[in-house]
């Protein structure tokens, strides 16, 4: 589980660091995106932290995160803002939805312990959905291709919680 989210919160880091490479100067859209990442920085050093006192290693696939990551900032926002928010809205639809499951998880029997774990999660996820939020009403809908676009960042996410579940 810490695994995962470790991998997903590293590759928003990266997606917002390539989205703040083309449209940083934006006076509309860099400001979102520096908050975003900043809140996404807070949620990888929480599980920066996590990780080595749970005995939990990260994914071997972080590197191929990293770069994946960032190549998806930069090709979304190269599309424009509406571009750059229609990712937003495809990453965090399919990560808070993630938070929910771990969330449902640990609500269960024999985890009694796991409350402030649990506890973050929830907040992980809130934040997540206002990143949403934030994109939608910034007329990530509005760009080019959405529909599809959307499609293939969520399998994209998918796919790579898949993996880093497994290695």
């Amino acid at each position: 589980m810490l695994r995962v989210d470790h991998a997903g919160e590293l590759g928003a880091r990266r997606i917002y660091a390539g989205q703040l490479a083309v449209l940083g100067r934006h006076p509309v859209a860099g400001p979102l995106l520096r908050e975003m990442a900043a809140q996404e920085a807070v949620h990888l050093a929480a599980f920066d932290d996590l990780l080595p006192r749970r005995r939990v290693r990260p994914t071997v696939l972080t590197p191929v995160w990293s770069v994946a990551g960032y190549a998806l900032g930069v090709g979304t926002a190269l599309l424009g803002v509406r571009g750059a928010m229609a990712c937003t809205v495809a990453v965090e639809t399919v990560i808070a939805g993630h938070y929910n499951d771990q969330v449902r998880t640990l609500l269960g029997e024999g985890y009694e312990a796991e409350a402030p774990l649990r506890a973050t999660l929830r907040q992980f996820r809130d934040e997540e959905m206002e990143h949403k939020e934030t994109g939608l009403a910034n007329e990530a809908e509005q760009a080019f291709a959405y529909r599809g676009l959307s499609k293939v960042i969520e399998g994209g996410c998918r796919a790579a919680i898949f993996l880093s579940e497994r290695v």
